[in-house]
């Protein structure tokens, strides 16, 4: 008959706790009103609760502090932290001592040990204490893996490791639209607006205490989530930061080109990397949280070979009276040179004046060329203005422009305000 032999007892004890905030005590009060059977005995019990608030003793939240009873949840973004003891529980002295900790994701492992070399030895009732931290990046299934080895006096060498798995959780859902600016005179509708919603997915309230757009290196961005009152800047949000469980807020922001890159026509086309949101929360008594998505793409809308777009337009204009704009004509190829005709073709309410079909010359790849243009309306109301047409000679290929903005036509005896 075999016998196994009995499994050895190792002369170290490892011990391993998760740092993190702690929670507020919660207590369920049970109380009665004095002519009820118990009279005052359930007051009298909690206000003897030192759990509880002197004069407050209804409230479930105490004055006490719960520490973590295990791992639990962690999430994305948030920095894991764990203090790590090794303690020689023995009566002799043990050698060699190499305490390894390391995380286990689902796509790769990580050493988080301080320090790969070995303690030369380890007294009894001594300890070697060490703190690892490690800002969480990925979803999923994490494995804390401590492995400890030494020497005893005998010289065996002896080793054993503990296995830790907590989850990794998702804090937020983010999602973004992007919205292109129509007909915005001073970007020439290369204007972008970006509307990010972010929803709190967690069971606890955070506060937001940033959320902001990186842009690329093509872009200047503007926030759009405070106004201006009485000289200060206020967020749109007022005092509350605070994002409860399962709420969702939307921030707004505005890219314009950059002047080398606006000025390029052709560069801003396809799909173009708009930046990265960069979000900063703070959750249980200050616990700090950080994200910042992957670079965020857009499709540029396509302008096809030839844009046309407006520098000035006045907003109201008389009735019968003749007003001018000026137009911008943009060669968006970058190889092929354009001979332009500027054809105008007159509509129920705007008539152009001047000549239809004269020659605007050639125009290089990713050049423009600016036009003064007259013209006026027989019709009141909001009108769109229509009727252009681009004639390239050298394809034989014609572009049409209609609606390309709009005017409010009054009667001329009303006084336009410049």
């Amino acid at each position: 008959m075999e016998v196994n032999p009995p499994k050895q007892e190792h002369l170290l004890a490892l011990k391993v706790m998760r740092l993190t905030k702690p929670t507020l005590f919660t207590n369920i009060p049970v109380t009665c009103e004095e002519k009820d059977l118990p009279g005052d005995l359930f007051n009298q019990l909690m206000r003897d609760d030192p759990s509880t608030v002197n004069g407050a003793e209804v409230l479930m939240l105490g004055e006490m502090l719960t520490l973590p009873q295990n791992f639990g949840n962690i999430f994305l973004g948030e920095t894991f932290s764990s203090y790590i003891s090794v303690h020689n529980d023995s009566n002799q002295v043990v050698k060699d001592i190499l305490v390894k900790a390391d995380l286990q994701t689902s796509s790769q492992r990580l050493n988080l040990s301080a320090s790969n070399a070995a303690v030369a030895e380890l007294k009894p009732d001594c300890c070697i204490d060490d703190v690892i931290h490690h800002e969480v990046k990925e979803i999923g299934t994490h494995i804390l893996v401590c492995a400890v080895s030494y020497t005893t006096q005998a010289g065996e060498k002896m080793y054993f490791r503990k296995f830790f798995k907590f989850q990794v959780l998702k804090p937020l859902d983010v999602k973004t639209k992007f919205y292109n600016a129509e007909s915005d005179l001073s970007s020439v509708t290369d204007e972008v607006f970006l509307e990010a919603q972010i929803q709190n997915i967690t069971t606890s309230p955070m506060f937001m205490e940033k959320v902001s757009l990186e842009p690329s290196i093509m872009y200047n961005v503007t926030e759009l989530n405070s106004v201006s009152q009485a000289g200060e800047c206020v967020s749109t949000f007022r005092s509350r930061a605070y994002l409860q469980p399962m709420d969702t807020r939307q921030y707004l922001y505005c890219l314009k080109p950059k002047k080398e890159f606006a000025e390029k026509a052709g560069i801003i086309k396809g799909v173009t990397v708009i930046g990265k949101l960069d979000i900063v929360w703070k959750t249980n008594l200050g616990e700090r949280g950080r994200l910042q998505t992957s670079q965020l793409q857009r499709m540029a809308p396509g302008y096809g070979d030839v844009r046309l777009s407006l520098e000035a337009i006045p907003d109201t204009v008389n009735l019968e009276e003749p007003f001018h704009i000026t137009c911008k004509i943009t060669n968006c190829s970058s190889e092929r040179t354009m001979d332009l005709v500027l054809e105008m073709c007159n509509t129920n309410s705007i008539h152009w004046c001047g000549i239809s079909g004269r020659q605007l010359g050639k125009l290089h790849p990713s050049s423009s060329l600016c036009l003064a243009l007259t013209l006026l309306s027989s019709v009141q109301g909001l009108q769109s203005v229509s009727g252009l047409r681009l004639t390239d000679t050298f394809l034989k290929r014609t572009y049409e422009y209609d609606d390309i903005a709009q005017v409010c036509v009054v009667s001329s005896a009303i006084k336009v305000e410049s």
